[in-house]
């Protein structure tokens, strides 16, 4: 028995549904299911009688749940008493362009955040928590980087990559007739470029070579309009705005996903960090990656089975 599972079985008793629980708890619908499950069986008890129309606690649901409830008070003041005793500077916390919206409430009671304003790329973000100038990012890495830079990562999001093309077709495009933009800027597109690499030399894509900086924005668009090919689309332009001659376009055979970690120093020692990545990746799903025909890179942190790891 675990204590995120009794967070999961109060949450179900709360919201008698299964789905309203897993959006609260920030985790996949089937893994809050199998979560409840393996309590059940721990416990030796059906805690909820549900069929698909309703959620209802058993007896044994309705004795348990006052107890449930006040081990996870005792485990929630402990931690803060814990992180009273040895939490005096802010954690420092960078990001790349996506992160949480709700991270400063969820880290309300645990310690002071300080979103560091230097919005870099993930290689940067990756480098500055390891040379102590963070004490998080969020960013994308591989294993070739955790293991030389001594960090640990858990997932923190996805992003399934879609292609940008000149419409009206907006049909799914296979990977192979696809284009990938690599810039010659590497110290500003270095991860996009390894990404775009491997998944050009994994599905047979077309690699493009610019040195315009035309991987995202205007000039991205212009590339996609001089090139008359769908052309995968870098997670940094993943929610702009499109122009009118141009359509989003799913990517199959496989579909691309690229995958945001949160990463700390593997010496860190300050049990306000932990408690954050604690809170931050607490109730996280598999966000697809163990879905069939979905692609990452060989050196993913994350490759199914794997993204709970750190």
């Amino acid at each position: 028995m675990e204590l995120r599972q009794l967070r999961y079985f109060v949450t179900v008793a709360e919201e008698l549904n299964f789905g309203r629980a897993a959006q609260r708890l920030r985790i996949a619908g089937p893994s809050l299911s199998q979560q409840i499950k393996v309590l059940e069986r721990d416990l030796k008890v059906t805690l909820f009688d549900r069929d698909r129309r309703s959620v209802v606690l058993t007896p044994a649901g309705v004795a348990l749940l006052p107890g449930a409830r006040a081990l996870i008070a005792q485990a929630d003041e402990l931690r803060r008493r814990a992180l009273n005793l040895g939490a005096s500077q802010p954690v420092r916390i960078g990001y790349v362009n996506w992160c949480p919206t709700d991270w400063s409430e969820r880290a309300a009671g645990i310690a002071q955040l300080r979103v560091d304003t230097w919005v870099m790329p993930s290689h940067a973000q990756a480098a500055r928590v390891a040379e102590g100038n963070l004490d998080l990012a969020i960013c994308w890495v591989q294993t070739s980087d955790l293991d030389s830079l001594a960090l640990q990562a858990r997932l923190l999001g996805v992003d399934p990559l879609y292609a940008l093309a000149v419409g009206p077709d907006d049909s799914p495009v296979a990977a192979a007739d696809t284009v990938v933009l690599v810039d010659a800027d590497a110290g500003s597109w270095s991860s996009w470029n390894r990404y775009a690499e491997q998944f050009a030399a994994a599905t047979g894509a077309r690699v493009m070579h610019t040195d315009d900086g035309g991987v995202t924005g205007p000039t991205f668009f212009e590339h996609v309009r001089g090139l008359r090919r769908p052309v995968l689309n870098n997670p940094r332009g993943q929610n702009d705005s499109l122009p009118n001659d141009l359509v989003r376009r799913p990517v199959v055979d496989p579909s691309p996903l690229w995958t945001w970690s949160l990463v700390w120093r593997r010496d860190e020692d300050n049990p306000a960090v932990h408690a954050l990545i604690d809170e931050f990746t607490r109730g996280t799903g598999d966000f697809g990656l163990n879905a069939v025909g979905v692609w990452l890179p060989a050196d993913d942190p994350h490759q199914p089975g794997d993204h709970g790891a750190g």
